[in-house]
């Protein structure tokens, strides 16, 4: 069996962070390992209390997989200071890590902020040119990029602004309002947009979770980028057409859709 390793926060309410991609890394068929950066309290209307982990024990948790069972992939979520990031950055040069996926978990769904301002500028330096995919939804691809996201076009900019700087793949979620939800990849000058019907469901605590891990899952089976993207997005819609309902979190913060797995090549013009 092929394994994963999470790097990030932990859900009590087990929609999102480390619950959430154990869960989908099982679910896809990897052996699923974590490091946990913070504990939070939190539940699908919010977060109330974060205690991070500290850099020594967030070091000695990663060591401790690295040494003994290997990841073929390692998903990357939320790191809320620049300290953390640093231990983490450290450990996948130390171990020749592969197949990273790093989800820029900056605001939480219900509009918790997750990650320090300061931390933003660490993370882009130390561990986005060591990922071979960084996932930001729009709100994050325009704080990363430094503009402004109104439309596909800014979509692609934003892309290849993220991407070019730090010689990474990136996947821009869409939603937030714009182009029906469609994703769009980048990597090496080439564009692909994921497309697909939206899917109505108010419990969408932890879908960006859920997806990267899905992506890492895949690329630890041996899958192309573009196939672990689509992979991904075909388990997410499946998950969301399911309509799990187990709470009562309703507010505006919880709507969302996701794309099923349809892609269109554009080639860079």
């Amino acid at each position: 069996m092929r394994t994963a390793l999470s790097i990030a926060g932990s859900d009590s309410s087990g929609g999102a962070g480390i619950q959430a991609d154990l869960k989908t890394m099982t679910m896809n068929g990897v052996f699923g390992m974590s490091a946990v950066t913070a504990l939070t309290a939190q539940n699908t209307t919010g977060v109330t209390g974060i205690m991070e982990v500290t850099p020594e024990f967030l070091k000695q948790q990663m060591e401790a997989v690295f040494e003994d069972i290997f990841p073929d992939a390692v998903k990357i979520g939320m790191v809320s200071n620049g300290e953390l990031i640093h231990v983490i950055g450290e450990c996948l040069k130390k171990y020749g890590a592969k197949n990273i996926v790093a989800d820029p978990v900056m605001v939480a769904t219900s509009g918790s902020e997750l990650m320090k301002t300061e931390a933003v500028a660490i993370l882009q330096k130390e561990i986005f040119p060591l990922a071979d995919l960084v996932t930001p939804n729009i709100p994050e691809a325009e704080i990363l990029a430094g503009i402004s996201i109104k439309n596909v076009e800014d979509m692609k900019r934003a892309a290849k602004i993220i991407g070019d700087t730090h010689g990474c793949a990136v996947l821009v979620k869409g939603g937030h309002s714009l182009n029906d939800a469609n994703d769009l990849l980048y990597q090496k000058g080439v564009y692909q947009w994921f497309q697909g019907k939206r899917i109505n469901n108010t419990n969408t605590h932890g879908t960006g979770c859920t997806l990267s891990s899905a992506i890492a899952s895949n690329l630890a089976k041996g899958f192309s980028m573009e196939q672990s993207v689509e992979r991904a997005k075909e388990y997410i819609s499946g998950a969301l057409a399911a309509m799990l309902d187990l709470g009562k979190g309703s507010g505006p913060m919880n709507h969302g859709f996701c794309l099923q797995g349809k892609f269109v090549r554009e080639e860079l013009s």
